[in-house]
Parts: C-alpha cells; structure tokens; sequence
C-alpha cells in the first residue's frame, strides 16, 4: 500500500429518535455562544418527513427565540456557487455561530461550503476549490441532519460546488471543513421518491468503484472492504426495490454512503473518479440528475478502460457478482461479464441507460464537444482520459 494519512472529524449519531436524543448537547458543545443558528435546507421535503420539525422542537427548547434561528431555504441540487454565497452572506449579517444544514447531499454541501466562506476574508471558491490553498482560518461550526443517503457528505470534508459562470463543477475534502457532528435517522429517508432513492443508492456504488478501480492495483485491505460495501449496498438495493419501506435495508444503505466516503476506502488509493469528473460537467451544463447521470456514464466508461486494469476487472467480476472464471473463455470476458452485470443491475433498478433516457436532446447533444472539453481528467485512474475520448464516451451513451 501506497503512504497515507487518515483523520474522520465528524461525531457520528445513528437511529431513530436521534435528532431528539443528541442534537441538544451539540448544540450546546458547538453553537458559539451569542450567536445565532442557521437552518440551511432544501423545499418542502424536510418538513414532510419531520426532520425539520424534530430541530426547530430542540432549539426552542433550548431557549433559542425565533428571531436567533435563521432560515436558509431553497438549496437546489447541484448547489451553486451564487447560493453559497448568498448563504455565506446571510450567516455574516446575522453574526451566526452555528449552521445546521437538513437534507442531502446538495444541502449539507452547501452549508459546508457557507461555513468556510463566512468565515474567511477571501474567496473561497477561487483559494479552495480551485487553488488548494491550505484552509488556515476559524471555519464556522457545521452539523449536518442526513435524510437522503447518497454523498457521504456528511463525514468528510468535500463539498461540490457549481460556478453558473464558468460551468464548472467541481470539489474539494479538507478535513477542516468536515462537519462537527451528524445525525443519521434512517426513518427519515421513508418518505423520499423512489426515483430519488435509486439515484443516490447508485452514487453510493459509484463511489465505491471511483475508489476500487484505482492503483494499486495489488490485494490490499482497502479493497477487501469495498467489496463487502459493493456486496452488501447491491443487496439491499434490491431489497429496497422491492420493499421501499423496508427499513432494515434503507438503514444499511444510509450508512453504507457514510462508509463509502469517511475517507477509510480511500486509504492508499489513487482513486479514479473520472466518471465524476465527466458527470460533473454533463449536470454543470445540463443540471442533469447526478445518480441517473453515473448510471448512464459508468458501464460505457469501465469497457473503455478494463483491459488497462484486468486484473482488478476480474475479481469486480468474481467477487462482487459471483462469477466463475471456469464459465469464459478469457480474463477479458469474465472482465466484461462483471461489467455487463452491472449494467443489469440498472435496468433491473429501472435507470436511465442512456443520454437520450436521461432527457437530453438536440440541444444537449450539441452541447456534447464543448462539455467533453471542460472535463477534469483524472490523474488516479488506471488510464488518464483524453478530451477526445470523453466525446467519444459521451456519443455512445447517447
């Protein structure tokens, strides 16, 4: 295994009630004293599914009048760089010492970019999302209430950000950005759509193979254990597909996003994300659905790239969709049989297979070699991509 260094900042609470249960003393750790607490969400659904309700009951009973718990609403998927800056410019004119952000994944990225630019004098998109810079300054105390499991959000530091103006999306994870606490009630997640559900469970797979197929390439106990996630996230993906009430399985897929991205997978890895990277900029163009945009780019992306990583290719196949190596004639095919399988694992899910099944049209199609040409390329992935090939990608997933 390659050097690494390992650190999760985040103070993890899991299971029904635990909003209630544990929200009260993290405020009362976390909240700077005097200052006033940020609520950041997205629409209507958090007060469907009572999450927004169960905070709003902590904070009052601790004594928070209304007018010291500001609203920040309206945080739409792809969050973008203007409303986090707007929210950053909120939480500064209220003088607020806490942001509780109540959602997914756009939510809780949102909030945690808010909590590293209301504090900073510079700009932080341009000093940390694109530069790198080392984040030196206070960060702002951000606590996270998940109710779509998805991102993993919720114990690292990355937070993904859209600039309108440049159309370029894009993330960084820095440890110091990583919310304080998070609170994991998977009862919450009962009331989300089902397309929703699908989309985010997908993602949550798509992390584990961004990580998985990367260098090295050589047994290692990072891989062991994203086996067992991809194991484990396929069955009770299933289960949820034909039970979306089933709370056994919408609890293990809850914490299984969390495990996929507490940094723990990535130990020692180069880690690819490449298909991130070409989904990125499809939705920064398109506003597209992040989960149903990987399951369209993913089985075209891994048949561009499997001879470059056979070997790991092959145990994907062996491994994680119980194929027998004495059933092919070559490495290649079982290679492409794992790949297969998972391909059937989305239409068995019902996704979108296609650019065209994802809603694109002319239009979009037109805007195929200029958002090929934007794309990140990724320098951990068995082969790195050309702007060329990425178009080439793209017209064969159309």
């Amino acid at each position: 295994m390659d050097r690494f260094s390992w650190e999760c900042r985040t103070r993890v609470r899991f299971g029904k009630g635990c909003v209630r249960e544990w929200l009260p003393d993290f405020v009362r750790e976390y909240a700077i004293p005097g200052r006033k607490v940020m609520i950041g969400y997205g629409g209507g659904s958090v007060k469907r599914n009572g999450s927004f309700d169960d905070v709003m009951a902590v904070l009052q009973e601790l004594g928070y009048p209304a007018e010291d718990i500001i609203e920040f609403s309206g945080i739409m998927s792809n969050p973008t760089l203007s409303k986090m800056r707007e929210g950053a410019a909120l939480a500064r004119q209220n003088d607020v010492g806490l942001i509780i952000a109540i959602g997914g994944g756009s939510v809780m990225d949102c909030c945690k970019a808010i909590s590293v630019q209301a504090g900073y004098d510079g700009d932080a998109w341009e000093d940390f999302w694109i530069k790198g810079k080392p984040m030196l300054h206070d960060v702002l105390p951000c606590g996270v209430v998940v109710t779509m499991p998805a991102t993993g959000s919720e114990v690292n530091g990355c937070a993904v950000l859209t600039n309108e103006e440049t159309k370029i999306k894009t993330d960084r994870d820095y440890a110091e950005a990583n919310p304080v606490f998070a609170l994991m009630d998977p009862e919450y997640t009962l009331t989300m759509p089902i397309r929703q559900m699908k989309a985010g469970t997908f993602d949550i797979l798509s992390h584990i193979m961004e990580t998985y197929f990367s260098f090295p390439v050589e047994d290692n106990p990072a891989d062991d254990v994203s086996e067992g996630l991809m194991i484990g996230l396929i069955r009770d993906f299933r289960a949820a597909l034909r039970d979306p009430q089933d709370i056994q399985a919408r609890s293990n897929i809850m914490w299984t996003a969390s495990l996929a991205e507490n940094r723990i997978i990535k130990t020692g890895k180069t880690k690819d994300f490449e298909a991130h990277n070409m989904e990125h900029q499809l939705s920064a163009y398109t506003n597209c659905n992040h989960g149903e945009g990987l399951a369209v780019l993913h089985p075209v992306y891994y048949r561009h790239i499997y001879k470059d990583g056979l070997g790991k290719f092959v145990r994907f196949a062996e491994n994680v969709w119980g194929l027998k190596r004495s059933d092919f004639g070559s490495d290649e095919e079982l290679a492409l049989a794992g790949i297969d399988a998972l391909a059937g694992l989305i239409k068995e899910a019902g996704m979108p297979a296609s650019l065209r099944e994802l809603g694109f049209g002319a239009k979009e199609k037109e805007l195929l070699p200029e958002i090929a040409a934007s794309c990140f390329i990724s320098g951990g992935a068995f082969r790195p991509m050309t702007h060329e090939e990425i178009l080439e990608i793209y017209n064969e997933c159309w």
